[in-house]
């Protein structure tokens, strides 16, 4: 068994949820997985917070999105310097985004939480600010129904990530 995970399953509840909130805001899902502790593998923490994460409702999806700074923001808007390091890393590139690009991202979060009552989640790893942009651009054409989905989707593999990176060794 992964250390980090056996550390964590016989870890006291308030502890192992902190770690939990900072792989996904939701608390509801973050209670979910130290409930069913002990997880026994890295495969089973994917599984069951795939399981938790598809039994969540608006209300913990939009807790979840609220705890991330807008795309192209360079102060992270976490109380949690785990989760703080984490988005900084996932969005690296848009550090070094010409002002242009992080004008038009900023104006486009705007309009999208104008549209949608929420902030504009997108999986930001490995995306360039431009294509970041183009999708919000292609998102704001979504209904309200289509786009909580498609951020709760986004939030689902972001989840991931966190999960592989607090796995890591």
């Amino acid at each position: 068994m992964n250390s980090i995970l056996a550390s964590w399953n016989g870890t006291d509840p308030t502890s192992a949820l902190e770690v939990m909130i900072d792989c996904c805001g939701s608390r509801r899902w973050a209670l979910g997985m130290v409930d069913t502790r002990p997880i026994t593998s890295e495969q089973q923490v994917h599984e069951t917070a795939d399981r938790l994460w598809s039994a969540a409702t608006e209300s913990d999806w939009l807790e979840a999105f609220a705890c991330h700074p807008r795309i192209g923001d360079r102060k992270p808007a976490f109380p949690s310097h785990r989760s703080s390091a984490w988005s900084e890393q996932e969005q690296s590139s848009a550090q070094s985004a010409a002002y242009a690009i992080l004008a038009s991202l900023a104006e486009g979060n705007l309009r999208y939480e104008n549209q949608f009552g929420f902030t504009y989640i997108v999986c930001a790893t490995g995306k360039t600010p431009e294509e970041m942009l183009s999708i919000l651009e292609r998102r704001l054409s979504n209904s309200r129904k289509k786009e909580l989905l498609e951020a709760a989707e986004q939030q689902r593999e972001i989840m991931h990530i966190r999960l592989r990176k607090w796995l890591a060794p």
